[in-house]
């Protein structure tokens, strides 16, 4: 599977994608985690050694110019919308614990347009990455929707976004899940974190249909502590991830959509 994971900025997207990325591989699946978040911090949550030096793929403009035929640095011009990107996986990912890493970096900036070589590069990049049975792919997108617009995580086979018991997160949850559907995401679930009590529980069911809901995550100060250091985020820390994991596989499987 392909599975994207989107929400608001600070509802812990990172933080789940590690936990998902740690529960498929404990399953014994072969995993690829893609941090296509700007603000990249899956390779330190997942406990990468020295994540700083891991280079984008989108800062590698030599590489983006040869392959989609532009001159780094050009605006405007005539570019390949699909690029070679056969050999990218095995040459630019890294490996800890046995979870495989790529770190496609930001690919539209403030002012650019929509339509440009690096997120060609990496919309064919995602769309390439083909899988056997038992190997999954798990995407921590950047917050809100603004990659949405650029049709980068069309190409998945669920959206899992995460919410947290607070309107503006809730709003954020629902426009995702609405332009989800609009580019063909067949599936998407809804994933509550930091849930305190019944009520919050309540909040977040009133917002979505209880059959797109995965599971909730308790609102935990032993996960904040982990996230920050250099172990990353442990499975142990929250085991109900597991469940979230094996009610996602019924949900593909079965076909599910709100």
């Amino acid at each position: 599977m392909k599975i994207a994971v989107s929400g608001k900025g600070g509802v812990g997207k990172t933080t789940l994608t590690a936990l998902l990325c740690n529960s498929f591989h404990n399953a014994g699946f072969r995993v690829m985690a893609v941090d296509a978040d700007p603000d990249a911090n899956l390779a330190a949550t997942l406990g990468f050694p020295e994540p700083d030096k891991i280079i984008p793929i989108v800062d590698m403009k030599e590489l983006i110019s040869e392959r989609t035929g532009t001159q780094p640095g050009s605006m405007g011009a005539f570019f390949k919308l699909n690029p070679r990107v056969d050999d990218i996986p095995e040459r630019f990912s890294v490996t800890h614990n046995g979870i495989r890493l790529l770190l496609t970096g930001r690919v539209k900036h403030a002012g650019a347009g929509c339509y440009c070589p690096e997120n060609a590069f990496v919309r064919e990049l995602i769309g390439h990455l083909l899988l056997d049975e038992k190997e999954v792919v798990i995407l921590d997108m950047e917050a809100g929707i603004e990659h949405l617009s650029r049709g980068t995580t069309g190409d998945v086979d669920a959206f899992i976004i995460v919410v947290e018991p607070g309107k503006r997160s809730l709003e954020t949850g629902k426009r995702v899940a609405e332009m989800a559907t609009e580019l063909g995401v067949e599936n998407y679930y809804i994933v509550a974190n930091k849930v305190r009590n019944k009520e919050d529980s309540t909040f977040i069911e009133n917002y979505f249909s209880r059959e797109t809901i995965l599971g909730e995550l308790s609102f935990s100060e032993s996960i904040s502590k982990s996230g920050k250091g250099d172990s990353g985020v442990r499975l142990e820390d929250i085991t109900v991830v597991n469940t979230i994991r094996e009610n996602l596989m019924k949900g593909v499987m079965n076909g599910r959509r709100d």
